[in-house]
């Protein structure tokens, strides 16, 4: 017998505890097959369980329940943090149970035609074709219309209800009328003149999606806090549909180039922040926790407004444990400065803390205990794009067209998704290495021997026993009995999302 017997499925429901947390439902073949929260562990789990109910559920729920062979639990702290880890495991493993919630067809998008020889904003519920660029997704279809009357009248670009008329003279009549609407703009135009609008009123456009998605960020927040958690669970599926369809438009455009390039965004930069040059290096860091657990922090390295990824660095926070955005701000800057200042490497022309003035100081306090000069450096706050200053200049506003606030964006928000991919890795290897829990006899400190010996949970699946046996105090049928249990409790793959 092996020394490691795994315990029933009912008698790990009958021990899960009446906390908050997170529960992750397994197939026979230990594949994560469904996701859930729960206000009580005990409580919601037990349910699935109780033979009144199988009757009385959906059959998918049904199949469901069959299905289950084993489950995992993580305890949090709180609700409103349930809601959150729930989301992003739903995107990471893509259980075949919960609800897709990266399907952004419920919600409104901006179409724009390509191919049109004059290119119309028009609202759609579906991606049709390759040619076009699109927008969003927005739930609120109300502000989304006022948003395109607005950019109507701001950038004199045409809706779908315009029906513009070719001239003799190759030039188009956006209209038949000069509306109110085009304000100053000329009615008769080149087409390409028009496209002109066309791409600022798309730059503006995305510069709204992204300023949508951290107002629905807010708000997911604020409902969970008011524990109003249907509220907060349907605007965390607006935010993962906004990430996915951001995403996606981001990669299409590299296909079609603004006219704006980057020298200029560059030089418009360089006049806003009152820079000697243009800033041909960027680096920018973020911090990245759930309620103070996984504590993270990345930076990410842009050189001529492109990302250069060999410069990109991440940080677990080593100097205090904990919820504190302001230390760990300092750490992360004091430990990437002090060593380009040993090794003596040139410091970025630009550095950009995600934060406002709280994180800026703790910034300039790291460069003052290294004892060095800081470089430029300013803070970029989230809920209006505002460039703080770390002197006694007034924080500033762009406009949302600017080239210059659309690469501090790009590069804000790339070392947000690397922090994010950093902390979803951690939280991943743990629930992989977790099986280990389970086998008998191991104690935290062989558990510990092992995962540093193979340098973690899918290395040490890899080996034979014989390699197992090379870890100081792991006997010939311990190694045997370990190598047996994780091949007989094979689980989920590692989350596909790329490492930088």
């Amino acid at each position: 017998m092996p020394a490691h017997e795994s315990i029933p499925l009912k008698e790990k429901v009958r021990q899960l505890p009446d906390k908050p947390g997170v529960y992750l439902m397994k197939d026979r073949l230990g594949r994560i097959i469904y996701v859930g929260k729960a206000k009580s562990l005990k409580k919601r789990v037990s349910s699935y369980f109780t033979p009144s109910r199988a009757m009385t559920v959906h059959p998918k729920i049904r199949a469901l329940i069959a299905s289950i062979a084993d489950l995992e639990t993580i305890e949090v702290k709180s609700e409103p943090e349930a809601l959150l880890l729930e989301g992003r495991l739903i995107k990471q493993w893509k259980p075949k149970y919960n609800t897709d919630f990266t399907d952004d067809k419920r919600f409104l998008l901006v179409r724009v035609d390509l191919a049109e020889p004059l290119p119309k904003f028009r609202l759609t519920r579906l991606r049709k074709d390759t040619h076009s660029r699109y927008f969003g997704p927005f739930a609120h279809s109300g502000l989304l219309r006022k948003t395109l009357a607005q950019m109507r009248r701001q950038f004199g670009i045409l809706l779908a209800d315009a029906t513009p008329q070719r001239l003799p003279d190759g030039r188009w009549q956006l209209y038949d009328d000069v509306r109110q609407e085009l304000y100053g703009f000329d009615n008769i135009i080149a087409a390409d003149v028009y496209r002109a609008r066309v791409e600022q009123a798309c730059e503006f456009l995305d510069g709204k999606s992204r300023e949508w998605m951290e107002t629905v960020r807010a708000e997911m927040m604020d409902a969970a806090a008011k524990q109003n958690f249907e509220k907060a669970a349907e605007l965390r599926d607006i935010l993962l549909a906004l990430e996915k369809t951001l995403a996606k438009t981001r990669r299409f455009e590299r296909n079609h180039p603004v006219i704006r390039t980057d020298d200029e965004a560059a030089d418009e930069l360089a006049a806003a922040l009152g820079l000697a040059a243009p800033p041909r290096t960027l680096e920018c860091f973020d911090i990245s926790h759930i309620s103070g657990t996984f504590v993270v922090a990345s930076m990410v390295h842009f050189a001529d407004g492109r990302p250069d990824k060999n410069n990109y660095r991440r940080f677990q926070i080593k100097s205090f444990v904990g919820n504190d955005d302001f230390r760990a701000m300092e750490e992360v800057v004091g430990r990437r400065y002090r060593r380009l200042h040993e090794e003596g490497k040139t410091f970025p022309d630009l550095v950009v803390i995600d934060g406002g003035r709280g994180q800026i100081g703790a910034a300039l306090k790291a460069f003052a205990l290294i004892g060095v000069e800081p470089p430029a450096l300013i803070g970029l706050a989230k809920k209006h794009e505002t460039i703080i200053f770390p002197d006694e200049r007034a924080p500033l506003n762009l406009p949302l067209t600017s080239p210059a606030l659309n690469l501090l964006q790009r590069l804000r928000d790339e070392a947000h998704r690397f922090a994010n991919t950093y902390n979803a890795d951690l939280r991943s290897k743990k629930i992989r290495e977790s099986v280990l829990d389970d086998f008998e006899g191991l104690g935290p400190v062989r558990r510990k021997a092992l995962l540093d010996h193979f340098g973690g949970i899918d290395r040490l699946r890899a080996a034979t026993p014989l390699q197992i046996m090379e870890v100081p105090g792991i006997g010939e049928k311990f190694a045997a009995d370990l190598h047996a249990f994780l091949h007989g409790a094979d689980q989920p793959p590692p989350s596909d999302e790329a490492t930088d």
